[in-house]
């Protein structure tokens, strides 16, 4: 029984975070050569897939007041306006890649990790519960430790995928460019997937 939940939460988990490899080799690009880089990266991506965990275990427990199924397309700001902004600071030349930056990257917060990983996966709320509501709570907890040693997995696999040498040298050329219309690009596929706004 046990077994069996874990092999769903795995398969679970990989179809509803797969995305989030590109995302994450986004910000390995962005803090390329920051000394923590990885360190914030997993606090936030922890931080954040925390934040969805947390949100369908109580949807699933009958807290629909705490997120109302109709708020979660709404998540799609965050990355629009964390793309906006980044596509600002690139645009005034804040995010000017010259030797220096080159050598040292930029500074990636946690929280801005955890903001785009809650919102990439507000989506992910509204598979769980279903899920969740269909098994005991034993089954939930052995799914929520299994999502949670699959985020480590996660962050190793985009942080490979980020240093492949020829990729690497893509983003580290055009980090500064895709960085923001990835996080646009994102906000505005969750807006307009959940029909925010009456898109």
């Amino acid at each position: 029984m046990i077994l069996s939940s874990v092999l769903q939460a795995i398969g679970l988990f990989i179809v509803t975070n797969i995305d989030d490899i590109i995302v994450l080799s986004l910000f390995f690009a962005r803090g390329a050569g920051q000394r923590g880089t990885t360190a914030r990266i997993l606090a936030g991506q922890y931080l954040g897939f925390g934040g969805i965990l947390a949100a369908a275990v109580l949807v699933t427990l009958g807290a629909d007041a705490f997120l109302p199924p109709q708020a979660i397309p709404y998540f799609g700001l965050i990355p629009l306006l964390l793309g906006v902004w980044a596509a600002w600071q690139a645009w005034r030349g804040d995010d000017d890649d010259d030797d220096e930056a080159k050598v040292s990257g930029k500074n990636v917060a946690v929280l801005t990790v955890a903001a785009v990983t809650f919102a990439n996966g507000g989506d992910n709320i509204g598979v769980y519960v279903p899920v969740f509501l269909s098994v005991g709570p034993a089954a939930v907890i052995a799914y929520c430790v299994v999502f949670l040693a699959l985020v480590a997995v996660l962050v190793v696999l985009a942080k490979f995928v980020a240093t492949r040498r020829p990729i690497a040298e893509v983003l580290e050329r055009w980090e500064h460019v895709l960085f923001p219309i990835v996080l646009i690009g994102l906000g505005v596929f969750i807006l307009v997937e959940g029909g925010a706004f009456g898109l």
